[in-house]
């Protein structure tokens, strides 16, 4: 019997695909806009909480401010968990959808969220009841109580962060971005309303903020909930009668979702020495400012982000199906597409500036941090244009299973670059907090660059070995 290619073999799923399924298997370029227009909206609504949580928080001084930020760099590494998880579920499930296995698609479902919910077994209690020497280890001196204060509450509802994150990577694998916009949207709807009630009506301070979070992500659960067991709608049937644990699945996960766990733990360390150096040269009012302004660059190049989340799901879905050659189209539409959105942003975060800094220093007790705040962010529209290439280029290693690939570019871009930089121009030659801001901006130029040339390297190789002359058309 003759072997059919895998490039000619047609899915004959017992039921219908799903309309997200077949977009995955169709153009990438339309793939990546349809797929990132719904999480751009629904990430920068996440990212609006994360701001007007910074707002309200602000309110209480810039102890409160700082005391987030001293927690912020081991929060990421537990939403580098979830996210690093749910990367490896989407690269495993896109890839077997994209190979036409929808039984194999499911198992990898089932084993992403029965791995979250033993991470967080592991970790939670011992997290809980470490949060304030962990927060002085990490430098927060006099703000070490308002950090535990904050810290516990979010430790405490690990589960619900990294179940939510898996919920959302299953439906991003079978490309189904709309419903994820609906929950992020919702959840974060919910957390702007239920913070300035529970933070000052209800007299919980920091601790207010941390219950939001937590409310709005049961809130969110029980939605996922609701869509994979009750609804039954999806493209995946996440049943549980006869789950078997299955090693292979764990590991094909993991070699995607380890590296890109330990690449939100690189962000992480990036943080502490940033905090470090920030101390060091200016004191804890350098560490609020540079706080305060991150969050405005984090929900910056949100879309980006997005475009970058996208692109797991289309880049997996062409690896599985061996249509290389739309791994090229994807890797340059989506950095061209993100660069020329950067561009934008970066206009008009410099014009905006100084009303944006406002917005972070408006009560009696944060107004001195306002002119540095504006200043950061001017720097920081440097960086925008050059943090596209490094995360599409990432996503696609990410997509094809080369987790470790996109830790390394992540490793060269945080610590080598980014690191070494801030250090050289902030600490070593005295420049201080500026000095530190110009090196992160010099750090992002320089693995940007590193990350694209590796990423076109490698997809390029991969036309040549396994697919010649079966490249997409442009």
């Amino acid at each position: 019997m003759t072997e059919v290619p895998d490039s000619e073999k047609v899915c004959l799923p017992r039921r219908p695909e799903t309309a997200g399924v077949a977009l995955l298997r169709g153009d990438p370029k339309t793939a990546i806009v349809r797929l990132s227009a719904p999480m751009i909206a629904a990430m920068l609504l996440m990212s609006t909480y994360n701001i007007v949580n910074a707002i309200w928080v602000a309110g209480l001084g810039s102890d409160a401010m700082a005391a987030i930020g001293f927690v912020t760099p081991l929060f990421m590494v537990l939403m580098g968990l979830g996210n690093g998880i749910g990367a490896g579920a989407t690269s495993v499930i896109a890839r077997r959808i994209g190979a036409c296995d929808r039984e194999g698609a499911n198992r990898a479902g089932l084993h992403a969220f029965a791995l979250a919910i033993g991470i967080a077994a592991v970790l939670t209690l011992p997290l809980v009841v470490f949060a304030e020497p962990i927060a002085l280890l990490f430098g927060a001196g006099k703000t070490a109580g308002l950090a535990a204060d904050y810290g516990r509450v979010i430790f405490g509802g690990m589960v619900l962060l990294l179940f939510v994150n898996i919920g959302y990577a299953v439906l991003r694998a079978e490309g189904d971005s709309k419903r994820t916009m609906y929950a992020m949207a919702a959840s974060s709807v919910l957390n702007i309303i239920l913070d300035p009630i529970l933070i000052y009506w209800a007299g919980l301070g920091i601790a207010g903020a941390a219950w939001g979070a937590l409310i709005s992500m049961a809130m969110v659960s029980a939605v996922l909930l609701y869509w994979f067991y009750v609804r039954k709608d999806t493209y995946l049937s996440l049943s549980w009668r006869g789950f078997s644990f299955d090693r292979s699945i764990i590991v094909d996960m993991l070699r995607v979702g380890l590296p890109a766990s330990l690449e939100f733990g690189l962000m992480s360390v990036l943080a502490i020495l940033v905090n470090w150096m920030l101390v060091l040269s200016a004191g804890t009012d350098a560490v609020a400012v540079y706080t305060a302004g991150w969050r405005v660059v984090l929900f910056a190049i949100i879309p980006i982000a997005a475009i970058g989340t996208s692109v797991v799901s289309v880049a997996g879905a062409a690896y599985g199906a061996r249509e290389f050659g739309k791994l090229r189209v994807a890797h340059r539409f989506a950095t061209g597409l993100g660069v020329g959105i950067a561009l934008v942003i970066s206009a008009i975060t410099y014009v905006f500036a100084h009303p944006i800094a406002w917005i972070f220093a408006y009560s009696p007790e944060s107004a001195h941090l306002a002119p540095q705040i504006a200043a950061f962010l001017a720097v920081m529209c440097f960086f925008f244009p050059f943090v596209p290439p490094g995360i599409v280029s990432g996503s696609v290693f990410q997509g094809t299973g080369r987790g470790i690939n996109s830790l390394v570019v992540n490793l060269f871009r945080n610590l080598v670059f980014i690191a070494i930089s801030a250090y050289v121009l902030g600490i070593a030659l005295g420049l201080g907090e500026v000095g530190i801001w110009w090196g992160i901006v010099i750090g992002d130029v320089l693995g940007g660059i590193f990350g694209y040339a590796w990423a076109r390297f490698f997809v390029e190789r991969l036309i040549r070995l396994h697919a010649p002359g079966a490249e997409a058309r442009e």
